[in-house]
C-alpha cells in the first residue's frame, strides 16, 4: 500500500508539473475613498497560498487569471473575486467584526498553520459532529470509541496534548474519564464555518500549548445583510436510518443582532462492510443563542449562550452507555479598537462550562451480575484580556493574561447482585471515587511580537509563564495510601516560547519556526483511580507528582504555485521530554475483579527521552477555475526510545485523491482515501497490527433554484469492511477482534434553504 500511494502520487506529481506555467498577478486593495489598505490578505481559495498588501495597498501572487481570492482587512468587510493582473479591489467598512482567534492583519500564515473551510449550503452528506470535518485534513485522524464520541488526532497528540477550543478560547471539556464527551459532541457542526488549526507549539497567545491549537469558528454575522436571514436544513443516510435537521435565524441591525441555531440528530445502528451491526445509535438536540451589541463603530460586545443535550447513546467501545449527556455554555467577548496611539485594540473574554454525564451497564450483559452508574461532572471556566500594540507600521505587540480553571467530580455506584456465584439476598453497594473532587487551575501571562524585517520577510517570536495549580479534595482512602497517606497540592511554573521567520517571494513561500511547548499533566493523569480508559484492559493509576510534559519542535514548510499548481510540504521533528506515558506497575495489584487478567495496574510516569518526525505534502492541479485534482500525503513516526518501542496510537501513511468540479448550480466530487498498514505497534498498550484499505466516495449536488441546493452521496461505493487504527473497542465489547468497524456503503441526501 505504502509503495503504490506513494508511486501515484509520484506519477501525477511530474505530469502536472511538465504543464505548469507561472504567472505574476499585481494588483491592488482600498477602500471606499480609494485609499490603499496595508496588510489586506489576499488568500486564493482552495490553497494554502496567501499575499499581504504593502503600504500602499499592492499585492504581488503567483496565480491564474480567473482564481478566486478572498479579500479580507479588519474593520472591513470581506470579499471575494475573480483575479485579473492590475486588478483594484474595493472593501467596504462594516460596523464592526469581533475577532474569534487572531486579528485578521495578522493572519495565521505566520505561524505553521492551516485554515479549513465548511460549506454546509453546498454539503452533501451530514457530519454526525464536528470531528468528521476533520478526517480529510491531512496529518489528522479522528479517534472514536463509538459513533457519538469521537475527537481528532493531529500526528502523535491526542486528548490534553491539543489545545481544543471554541470561537477562540471557550472550552467544553469531557466529565467522563473515557472521554465519551469530548467537546466536538457538543458543538452544531454546520454552526461551524472554519477550523483553525496551528500545527504545533508556535503561538503563545491562545493558552497552553504542546502539540497544537485547534479552533472552532463559529459563523460570523457581519458578512450577511441587515434584517432577517437565516437557513433550514435536513438530511439523511440509509446506513443506519440516520436524520438530521437544523434551522437558524438572524435578526440583523446595525446597533445589534441576535442569531438562533438549532439542530436535532437521530442516528440508528450501522452496517460494516462485512454486514455486522454495529452499536452507535444515538439522539441528540442543541441550541445557541448569541446577542452581539455594537455601541459605535470601535466597540463590539457579544453574549453566546449554547446547551447540547445526548440521549439514549449507544458506546461500542466501552462496557457502558450513557442514558443522557447534557453540557451548557455561557461567553461573554467584548473589544475595543482603534484606542490610540501604538494601543490598536483590547479584547477581553469570559466563559462557563458544564457537563453532566451517566454511564450505566443496564442493557449489557454484565448487568444480571451488577448494576453499574457512573454520575460524573465537569466544570471549566476562564477568561483572556489581550492588549494588541502597534509601535510602528512594520510591527505589532500582543500583550495579555488568560486563565482556565476546571474542577471535577462524580462516583461509579455499584450494586452486587452475585458474588462467588451466589445472588445475594440483597444488593452489595460499593461506591468508587472516580475524580476525587479534582482541581486544575492554570493562569497564563504572554508577550508574543511580529516584525516585518522586509518586504518579503516577517520574524514572529513569543514566550509565555503558565502558573499552575492542581488539588484533591476527597481522595479515596487507597489513592492517599499509596502516596504516603497525605497529598498536598502541587504548583508549577511553566515557561514556553516560540520563534517563526516567514520569507515570501512571488511564486514561492518558505517558513522555518522553533517552539518550546510545555503541558502540566491532566486530571486524569494525575489522579485516575484504578478505571479503564484506554484501550487495553488495564486498571490506571494517576500520579500527583508528574512533571510537565515538553516538546522542543522544529518544522520547515514550503508553499509555490505556478500557473495551474498548487503544491506544498511540511517536515518536523519533536524531541518529547518528560513524555507523559503509564507502564505496568507490579506494586499495584488490580482493584476491580482482582481474579482477572491482567493482574496488574498500570501507572503514569514520565519518560525522558521520546520523539516524533514526519510530514505533510499536498499537490493541487486546476484544469479550469472550475476544475480541479486535489491530493494529499501525510506520515508519522512516533518512538518512545527509553521504552524502546513506537509511540501509541499513531494514523498510518494516508493519502487522499479527489476531482472537485465546482459551479454556481451544480458541484460534483469524487474521493478516493488509501491508508497503508499500520505496523508501527505499541506493545505495552495491546495494539494489533491494522490492515491497510482504501475507499471511494461519490458526492454531488445542484441548485434547482435560486436559496435551494439538494446534495447526495454514495459513501464508501465498494463497501468495504475496515477500521481505524485509532479505533477501539474495550474488551469485553461482543465485536469482533475488540475493533469498531467503519460504515459499509451508505447514500445519503442533504437538502438546504437560505432565505
Amino acid at each position: 500500500m505504502k509503495i503504490n500511494v506513494i508511486g501515484l502520487l509520484t506519477i501525477l506529481f511530474t505530469w502536472v508539473t511538465s504543464h505548469a506555467q507561472q504567472l505574476n498577478i499585481h494588483g491592488t486593495v482600498q477602500n471606499e475613498e480609494g485609499t490603499g489598505l496595508e496588510n489586506a490578505l489576499v488568500r486564493v481559495l482552495g490553497s494554502e497560498l496567501y499575499s499581504e498588501t504593502d503600504p500602499n495597498g499592492n499585492f504581488n501572487i503567483l496565480a491564474r487569471e480567473g482564481d478566486s481570492v478572498s479579500v479580507s482587512h479588519i474593520g472591513y468587510l470581506t470579499e471575494t473575486v475573480r483575479l485579473k493582473n492590475q486588478i483594484i479591489i474595493g472593501l467596504k467598512e462594516k460596523a464592526f467584526a469581533l475577532d474569534n482567534i487572531i486579528v485578521q492583519a495578522d493572519p495565521f500564515g505566520h505561524v505553521a498553520q492551516s485554515r479549513i473551510v465548511y460549506d454546509d449550503i453546498k454539503a452533501m452528506s451530514q457530519p454526525r459532529n464536528v470531528s468528521d470535518l476533520f478526517k480529510d485534513i491531512p496529518g489528522f485522524g479522528v479517534q472514536k470509541r463509538g459513533a457519538y464520541a469521537s475527537e481528532p488526532v493531529f500526528r502523535a497528540f491526542k486528548y490534553e496534548q491539543l489545545n481544543v477550543q471554541y470561537d477562540g478560547g471557550m472550552k467544553i471539556l469531557n466529565a467522563c474519564p473515557n472521554r465519551m464527551d469530548p467537546i466536538t459532541t457538543h458543538v452544531i457542526p454546520e454552526e461551524i464555518e472554519r477550523i483553525e488549526i496551528v500545527k504545533g507549539p508556535f503561538t503563545v497567545r491562545f493558552g497552553q500549548n504542546f502539540g497544537g491549537i485547534i479552533n472552532m469558528v463559529s459563523k460570523n454575522p457581519d458578512s450577511r445583510k441587515q434584517g432577517i436571514s437565516g437557513n433550514l436544513e435536513t438530511g439523511y443516510e440509509t446506513n443506519g436510518n440516520n436524520f438530521t435537521g437544523r434551522g437558524a435565524l438572524l435578526f440583523k441591525k446595525e446597533i445589534y443582532d441576535l442569531e438562533l441555531n438549532g439542530s436535532y440528530r437521530n442516528y440508528g445502528d450501522y452496517t460494516d462492510g462485512n454486514g455486522d451491526e454495529v452499536p452507535s445509535s444515538f439522539r441528540s438536540t442543541d441550541y445557541s443563542m448569541k446577542l452581539g451589541i455594537n455601541p459605535n463603530n470601535r466597540q463590539r460586545l457579544r453574549f453566546t449562550w449554547r446547551q447540547s443535550f445526548g440521549r439514549d447513546i449507544k458506546h461500542a467501545g466501552l462496557a457502558m452507555d450513557s442514558p443522557y449527556d447534557n453540557s451548557y455554555l455561557l461567553g461573554l467577548d467584548y473589544k475595543i479598537r482603534e484606542l490610540s496611539g501604538i494601543f490598536s485594540s483590547i479584547t477581553f473574554k469570559g466563559f462557563y462550562s458544564y457537563v453532566d454525564h451517566l454511564m450505566s451497564n443496564e442493557n449489557r450483559p454484565n448487568f444480571m451480575m451488577v448494576d453499574a452508574e457512573s454520575n460524573v461532572f465537569v466544570t471549566t471556566w476562564g477568561g483572556k484580556a489581550e492588549l494588541v500594540l502597534h509601535p510602528n507600521d512594520r510591527s505589532s505587540l500582543f500583550v495579555g493574561l488568560d486563565a482556565n480553571m476546571i474542577a471535577r467530580e462524580g462516583d461509579r455506584i455499584r450494586k452486587i447482585k452475585i458474588m462467588n456465584g451466589n445472588m445475594l439476598p440483597e444488593p452489595v453497594v460499593r461506591v468508587d471515587k472516580i475524580w476525587q473532587d479534582t482541581q486544575l487551575n492554570d493562569i497564563g501571562i504572554f508577550a508574543e511580537g511580529k516584525l516585518r524585517v522586509s518586504d518579503l520577510s516577517t520574524l514572529t517570536a513569543g514566550i509565555r509563564s503558565d502558573f499552575i495549580h492542581t488539588d484533591i479534595l476527597d481522595p479515596a482512602q487507597d489513592f492517599l495510601d499509596l502516596y504516603g497517606g497525605v497529598i498536598d497540592a502541587q504548583n508549577e511554573v511553566n515557561i514556553s516560547g516560540n520563534i517563526s521567520y516567514l520569507f515570501s517571494l512571488d511564486k514561492t513561500r518558505f517558513q522555518v519556526a522553533f517552539g518550546h511547548g510545555l503541558r502540566t499533566a491532566s486530571i486524569v493523569e494525575r489522579y485516575i483511580n484504578h478505571f479503564n480508559i484506554n484501550s487495553d484492559p488495564y486498571e490506571y493509576v494517576g500520579n500527583p507528582f508528574l512533571s510537565p510534559e515538553a516538546n522542543n519542535q522544529l518544522e520547515i514548510s514550503v508553499n509555490q504555485q505556478f500557473n495551474k499548481i498548487d503544491i506544498g510540504a511540511s517536515l518536523f521533528y519533536s524531541f518529547l521530554s518528560d513524555y507523559i506515558t503509564a507502564v505496568v506497575d507490579e506494586s499495584l495489584p488490580r482493584k476491580f475483579m482482582p481474579m482477572l487478567e491482567p493482574k496488574f495496574a498500570k501507572r503514569f510516569i514520565n519518560v525522558e527521552d521520546a520523539m516524533q518526525t514526519g510530514f505533510e505534502f499536498y499537490l493541487n492541479y486546476h484544469f479550469t477555475p472550475e476544475l480541479s485534482f486535489l491530493s494529499d500525503l501525510s506520515y508519522t513516526y512516533g518512538q518512545n526510545r527509553e521504552l524502546d518501542e513506537p509511540l501509541p496510537q499513531i494514523l498510518p501513511l494516508t493519502a487522499h485523491l479527489s476531482l472537485n468540479y465546482d459551479k454556481e448550480k451544480y458541484w460534483f466530487n469524487v474521493k478516493t482515501r488509501m491508508v497503508a498498514e499500520q505496523d508501527r505497534i505499541a506493545l505495552s498498550f495491546r495494539e494489533t497490527v491494522t490492515p491497510g484499505y482504501a475507499t471511494l466516495d461519490l458526492s454531488a449536488g445542484f441548485r434547482p433554484f435560486d436559496k435551494f441546493s439538494v446534495g447526495g452521496s454514495v459513501l464508501n461505493i465498494f463497501d468495504t469492511a475496515f477500521y481505524e487504527h485509532l479505533n477501539f473497542s474495550y474488551n469485553n465489547s461482543d465485536l469482533s477482534e475488540g475493533r469498531i468497524y467503519e460504515p459499509g456503503r451508505n447514500f445519503t441526501i442533504y437538502i438546504n434553504y437560505t432565505f
